[in-house]
């Protein structure tokens, strides 16, 4: 963080919000990810885009709260959750292999979970080690610039 930058805290409670999003070609492997940690997951409030979010929840048994698929928005509203901070983590199993046509709300909500410091996942090995992480069963402490520097910048109109 810039040293002009103060900061601001936000506490993740034990109970995690998580937003599980995954990629046509890449919903199986989440959902098998989902059944190999049921226990752990259904502890915590999960967040979703359209089929991702029917998927998971019919396998969990829980609700799941689900926003529009990520091609109609539901990346968008996914990042607008992370800028209101009601998101605590992201798991985006994305395809490295296959252009997205949304590609650009994907980078949007990518950059959006970078911005806000929240812990993000882009493959299930990593999604392995959030999940199985101390604070996980703890709370955290996230640190956030309050980007003051950024907002009183000046803007010059010609």
């Amino acid at each position: 963080m810039s040293s002009k930058d103060e900061c601001q805290s936000f506490e993740i409670g034990i109970r995690k919000r998580i937003a599980l999003v995954a990629h046509d070609n890449k919903k199986s492997e989440l959902i098998e990810w989902v059944k190999r940690n049921h226990d752990q997951l259904i502890q915590h409030e999960l967040h979703a885009t359209g089929t991702t979010g029917s998927l998971i929840e019919a396998v969990l048994g829980i609700p799941v709260i689900k926003y529009k698929s990520g091609p109609l928005g539901g990346d968008q509203q996914l990042g607008a959750k992370i800028a209101e901070q009601s998101i605590d983590m992201l798991i985006f199993i994305a395809d490295p292999l296959e252009a997205q046509p949304h590609d650009s709300d994907i980078r949007a909500l990518t950059r959006l979970a970078s911005v806000w410091n929240i812990p993000m996942a882009c493959n299930l090995s990593t999604a392995d080690f959030l999940l199985t992480s101390p604070y996980m069963i703890n709370t955290y402490k996230r640190i956030v610039p309050t980007f003051e520097h950024y907002l009183k910048r000046n803007i010059k109109i010609n």
